[in-house]
């Protein structure tokens, strides 16, 4: 009898430990159905094509693109002047984030920095306001770089987009069907918005328009070159093939004149750093030789005042060189 009893008790345990694991497999499951790397990739390319600004009734139900997914904060995003804007800044770095995520996250950070200035080191209200600005700045700088890094891998994929385009129409292909094989073909981020062309116009928004909507996403002087020469081409005629294919030696010269300036600059941007670097790492070092000395900066008044113009003349200076450095071809 004590064995049976010990034998059911077993098997219950066996039973309810599958139970438990057919009810994680069936939780995981649906959450793969709606958060997986699937449906998050189906999610994105909608999205994408919702940040698009085309006002044409055959692309409007594809701009549905929600700012929060709270309600109380979509009501008020709504109410914002240029959020798509910011909206599309986002969709531009290839994040899934929301204009209502992005704003939460700076307004943490500078409450946060706040309330660290202010009770912890027991700084000025408006001191501390200010000063949380640079912690709050953070996300987007971080959306900035992304957007960055995203433009630059574009705009250095696209020669070779528009060869393996010219390849296509030399070989009998339609221009939609160039357009396809880019996006099959070619490496993100260039084969992604290639596809988003290539599927509204087979949603039934027009050539000229789904490659204007291309030329809004991704804001490159480049890109708008192609976009121009194609719609010129299609109402004026002429030989395509030979127009995307000077485009793409035109665009990989400059590329290569860019290059060249950057290495003749690089000199002016290193004393830019160092520049920059050098008060701070001066500060750092003697804190550690001579402490008593180097605290009347941040203990007496007149050293306060002194840091402030100090970090003011700074970031004027920064902003100087950086545009003396970065030379636009």
């Amino acid at each position: 009898m004590e064995t049976l009893y010990s034998h059911s008790w077993l098997i219950t345990l066996l039973l309810v430990l599958i139970a438990t694991l057919l009810l994680l497999l069936a939780l995981y499951m649906i959450w793969q159905s709606y958060k997986g790397p699937g449906a998050r990739l189906i999610e994105k390319r909608l999205l994408a094509l919702s940040a698009s600004l085309d006002s044409s009734g055959a692309s409007s139900l594809l701009k549905e693109r929600m700012f929060s997914q709270v309600p109380a904060l979509e009501r008020i995003m709504l109410q914002l002047p240029r959020v798509q804007r910011f909206d599309q800044f986002i969709v531009q770095a290839g994040l899934d984030w929301t204009v209502g995520r992005l704003f939460l996250l700076c307004l943490t950070l500078w409450a946060t920095a706040l309330a660290v200035l202010t009770v912890v080191l027991n700084q000025p209200l408006l001191l501390g306001a200010a000063l949380g600005l640079a912690p709050a700045a953070l996300p987007w700088l971080y959306v900035a770089r992304r957007r960055g890094a995203r433009l630059k891998r574009f705009e250095l994929q696209l020669p070779e987009a528009l060869d393996l385009m010219v390849r296509a129409l030399r070989s009998g292909h339609a221009f939609s069907a160039a357009l396809q094989m880019v996006g099959e073909e070619m490496p993100e981020p260039v084969a992604g918005e290639f596809r988003i062309v290539h599927d509204e116009v087979n949603f039934g928004v027009s050539m000229p328009q789904a490659l204007a909507n291309l030329a809004e996403r991704v804001p490159l002087t480049d890109l708008r070159y192609f976009v121009v020469a194609v719609q010129v081409q299609r109402e004026s005629g002429g030989n395509l093939t030979e127009l995307l294919g000077n485009l793409s030696r035109l665009i990989r010269e400059r590329l290569k004149l860019l290059a060249r300036v950057r290495v003749l600059s690089s000199e002016g941007r290193l004393s830019a750093w160092v520049l920059g670097l050098m008060p701070f790492a001066l500060a750092g070092l003697m804190s550690v030789v001579s402490p008593k000395f180097i605290s009347l900066l941040w203990t007496d008044p007149i050293g306060v005042s002194i840091v402030k113009t100090m970090l003011l003349l700074m970031l004027l200076g920064v902003l100087l060189l950086r545009k003396i450095i970065r030379i636009r071809i």
